[in-house]
């Protein structure tokens, strides 16, 4: 994995003051930058910025879960952002198996539902343009926490987290169907949303804009980037 160019994380060891958010690009109009803008919202300027987040509260239980989970698994935090009081722990690729087990299975965290796994797109943060998203809950001790894990479009792999977490079987298979991040161990990666013979990954942001007709009684909806502009 290589590791999120987050400069503004408030870290666990207690940093002193969180400095400002770090920028990732600036875009333009509803799409990425070079697509065709069909929305109407083509002058609207946008920049991109991992929140700075805020200092984890020393014998807060956000505190105690990186602690517990580094001591458990060595390197399995790279970093850790505390933003509106959701805590996100991001894990390196190679480590994401025995964390999530440890989240799991430890009396302490006991984290024991994958509620989802999402994909993100992130073409300008090189070497780690995939971005791999799960919530997890514990019902023993009423939490949530985010894990997040990256993959470079070079190498779009990261492992299954199905054997933990059985919940995260038709997750994964949509991320992969929509993304192209492909889950090492997974018992059945197939196409769940588009048909099998479909080419290419709809929700990455260098999928082409344009699509198919779509047919409705009385009317036809042409493709997105076939109807008209409103600039």
């Amino acid at each position: 994995m290589t590791e999120t160019p987050k400069d503004a994380v408030a870290v666990a060891d207690g940093a002193d003051a969180a400095p400002a958010p770090a920028r990732l690009e600036t875009r333009r109009g509803m799409w990425s930058d070079g697509s065709g803008d069909t929305s109407g919202f083509g002058r609207i300027v946008r920049t991109v910025e991992w929140p700075a987040g805020d200092d984890i509260p020393d014998g807060s239980w956000q505190a105690a879960i990186c602690e517990r989970l580094t001591g458990l698994v060595p390197g399995a935090i790279a970093d850790v952002i505390l933003d509106r009081g959701e805590l996100t722990l991001y894990v390196p690729r190679e480590k994401l198996a025995a964390a999530m087990k440890n989240l799991r299975d430890d009396a302490h965290l006991r984290f024991e539902c994958c509620m989802s796994v999402s994909g993100v797109h992130y073409p300008a943060e090189t070497g780690a343009e995939f971005h791999v998203v799960y919530q997890l809950q514990s019902m023993t001790h009423n939490r949530r926490v985010r894990v997040e894990t990256t993959c470079p479009d070079s190498d779009p792999h990261v492992p299954s987290v199905v054997g933990t977490y059985p919940a995260a079987d038709w997750h994964e298979r949509e991320t992969w169907d929509m993304f192209g991040i492909v889950f090492d161990g997974h018992p059945h990666l197939t196409r769940i949303l588009m048909p099998d013979d479909w080419a290419g990954h709809p929700q990455r942001k260098d999928y082409p804009l344009g699509g198919i007709p779509v047919e409705f009684k009385g009317a036809r909806v042409p493709p997105a980037d076939q109807r008209r502009q409103y600039r």
